[in-house]
């Protein structure tokens, strides 16, 4: 837009981390990767046909992946992701084989929510995931397209009512969006 303006510039938190749906996700992974590699393992040493080798394969891939991989893509993607609310609109940068950008408009906005921890830290939703946010602190599964959302950032409350205060400058009739956490 013509006259837009920034009013907040950030990025995720950065480097390795857990987040509160691992405790489900991780012992699911070590029982599927486990048991993945135990059946490749059996049928490579108990000179099986081919078809059960590389039938075990992708499973064991998939394995790997949930049980480390997953840490890795999603360190690698917020290190590539880049977050700015303007008086107009919110921008998030992302992708981690390519760049990508979406650009939400204030003015068409219609649910956002904050959701917060103890040390400030905390992720805003823009709009409602089918699955809701039971699952939305995992990596996504590579080249599937979550609701929008800033995540994992420090003084998430003070960037949320940056957005708020946008949001109602931007022609809303009253500030919205719904406090979670």
């Amino acid at each position: 837009m013509k006259n837009e303006r920034p009013l907040w510039r950030g990025r995720p938190r950065q480097g390795l981390m857990l987040r509160g749906a691992d405790i489900l996700m991780v012992p699911f992974s070590l029982v599927w990767g486990s048991f993945a590699m135990f059946w490749e393992y059996t049928v490579i040493s108990s000179d099986a046909p081919l078809l059960f080798r590389v039938w075990g394969i992708p499973f064991v891939l998939v394995g790997l992946y949930m049980i480390a991989g997953r840490f890795f893509v999603d360190a690698r993607q917020r290190a590539n992701t880049e977050y700015v609310v303007t008086s107009d609109s919110i921008i998030i940068r992302y992708g981690i084989f390519r760049r990508k950008e979406q650009i939400l408009s204030l003015r068409e906005l219609s649910d956002f929510s904050l959701t917060e921890n103890r040390n400030g830290e905390g992720s805003i939703t823009f709009g409602v995931s089918a699955a809701g946010n039971v699952f939305s602190g995992l990596a996504s599964w590579p080249g599937v397209e979550d609701v929008p959302r800033f995540d994992c950032i420090a003084n998430v409350r003070k960037v949320y009512d940056i957005i708020r205060n946008a949001h109602y400058a931007a022609g809303h009739t009253r500030p919205f969006g719904q406090r979670l956490g």
